[in-house]
């Protein structure tokens, strides 16, 4: 049940991926995010976070999986230029990719009416083409990291291995 998509710039996502009703599409900029706070403040200006937000990962893990403040029936996070994001510190690269999927995995476990199996969050990284693969691969693994210290059970990967060179959504 992928809620993780890798794609090129340009790349699109097909229709049938998205839940009917309300949704809520915040763009953030993996450009902007050089630092942590900037990936912060990318969060708090793209989703609208409450002024209670602590400015840390667990302020912003618990953010992505309420998402009260925003009604809307399914959230869609596009990190355009996600390959850009943190490019001097691939350890918060990673801290921020593992929140990221723990977000997408609360909201895949999220009541849903019987045969929907999409998730009510979707994530989609853009990036450039030549990127892609590294990306999917550096999701892959922080996935591996995060399902290993949550549980030993088996649990499939996520990330969509799907790519599609049509326009953006």
């Amino acid at each position: 049940m992928p809620w993780v998509h890798v794609v090129p710039e340009q790349g699109a996502l097909p229709v049938d991926l998205l839940l009917t009703g309300r949704t809520y599409v915040a763009r953030l900029d993996g450009r902007q995010m050089c630092d942590t706070d900037a990936v912060f403040q990318q969060f708090y200006d793209g989703l609208r976070l409450p002024d209670y937000f602590g400015w840390n990962w667990n302020a912003l893990h618990d953010c992505l999986g309420d998402l009260a403040w925003l009604p809307a029936d399914q959230y869609v996070l596009i990190v355009e230029a996600a390959d850009a994001a943190l490019p001097d510190d691939p350890a918060t690269r990673r801290q921020l990719f593992r929140t990221l999927l723990r977000a997408g995995r609360r909201w895949s476990s999220v009541k849903r009416p019987e045969g929907i199996d999409l998730s009510r969050l979707l994530v989609v990284m853009s990036c450039d083409a030549a990127s892609v693969a590294d990306v999917r691969e550096q999701v892959r693994s922080c996935w591996e990291e995060t399902v290993s210290s949550a549980d030993s059970s088996a649990v499939s990967s996520p990330v969509s291995s799907a790519v599609s060179s049509t326009a953006s959504p």
